[in-house]
């Protein structure tokens, strides 16, 4: 999982620029199979399969129509009613329809494409056509799906057919339709895309509780990621930072001779809490633990010592190799710090029915 994390940032992160676009990861989850069939999917996975069963289930070196016009006649826009009537009338319709299916058929199969991924969906009759003029075809693909495939693949979304062009056609190298067991259900892999971009994280579970789980976890760990990516610093975990601030906190109150140094020394009892509640949560003796490893910190001179919750006998978060992200540990404090000063403003609380 955390090397999927990092392996779908960096595919995705801007370097230069120093930031991470997640609207290019998608997180897909399906219901089946273990966690540890997660796989990284250098590409767009979308929950649709082809439209008509007989349709080739892989196709290779693909040129993509993607179009949100349907495949359907033209409808008056009007408020009147056609009424059919008789044998004849209702056959013209009939013909109508059909000529029109073929012309937005023939239009697609002109520009060049052998297949059609459509935001709308069509009838039986013009899925029937486009398996005759050999023109697979996915429906009912959702907007924010479109978008990516238009990323990913290089293409144009298209709102009309008479727009389609050849060069407004996507391209990829594979596009295949893959199934789950003895399951019905079916997905569309877009491979091998121009522009990679765009990657997809497919998450696997038992069930859906356990897939909603890891999307929260895998989305937490892309966090992370992003963090370095933003900034590379980093500090050490275990609450050896908090100690390390605390520590120097308290050598900073030491010297202010005024009232001053009261809400020093309580910033740093504050910072203290974070490795007390660790310590709590790992079973140990919490102030004693934390009176330990202060005083190694302050003996040792080093700030990478830690809470040791795996207990490897050893406090140096350096050895154990637990980081956490410089960027992201400032923003905590940061937000803790701004939430008091908020709240410290606050002359008065009134509860309802109080008089005024």
């Amino acid at each position: 999982m955390a090397e999927i994390a990092v392996n779908a940032v960096m595919a995705v992160a801007d370097l230069k620029a120093r930031d991470v676009n997640f609207e290019l990861i998608k997180v897909e989850g399906k219901v089946g199979g273990k966690l540890e069939d997660t796989m990284l999917v250098k590409g767009v996975v979308v929950d649709k399969d082809f439209s008509h069963p007989q349709m080739p289930k892989e196709l290779k070196n693909v040129k993509c129509a993607i179009l949100t016009c349907p495949f359907e006649p033209p409808k008056p826009k009007t408020k009147h009613k056609l009424e059919v009537t008789n044998v004849e009338d209702y056959q013209a319709l009939h013909k109508y329809e059909q000529e029109q299916f073929i012309k937005m058929v023939d239009q697609v199969k002109a520009a060049g494409a052998n297949l059609a991924i459509c935001q709308w969906g069509f009838d039986d009759e013009a899925n029937h056509l486009l398996l005759q003029k050999g023109l697979p075809a996915i429906r009912w693909v959702g907007g924010p799906e479109i978008e990516l495939i238009a990323i990913a693949t290089n293409g144009r979304i298209v709102p009309r057919f008479e727009e389609l062009t050849p060069e407004k056609l996507g391209t990829c190298g594979t596009v295949r339709e893959i199934g789950f067991g003895t399951t019905k259900d079916r997905m569309m892999v877009i491979e091998d895309c121009p522009n990679t971009k765009a990657v997809t994280i497919f998450i696997r579970g038992g069930n859906r509780m356990i897939i909603e789980e890891a999307k929260r976890s895998i989305h937490d760990a892309i966090c992370v990621v992003r963090n370095l990516v933003r900034n590379n610093k980093i500090v050490y975990g275990g609450g050896a930072s908090e100690i390390s601030c605390a520590l120097a906190v308290s050598e900073e109150a030491d010297k202010i001779s005024t009232i001053e140094q009261y809400a020093f020394r309580a910033f740093a009892d504050a910072l203290e809490n974070i490795p007390l509640a660790l310590a709590e949560n790992c079973g140990l003796s919490p102030i004693q633990t934390l009176t330990e490893v202060k005083a190694k910190q302050v003996a040792e001179k080093n700030p990478a010592l830690g809470i040791d919750c795996m207990n490897k006998n050893t406090y140096d978060m350096k050895a154990q190799r637990v980081i956490e992200t410089l960027h992201s540990k400032k923003q905590q404090i940061l937000l803790a710090t701004q939430l008091v000063k908020m709240i410290l403003k606050i002359d008065d609380i009134r509860t309802q029915g109080e008089a005024m």
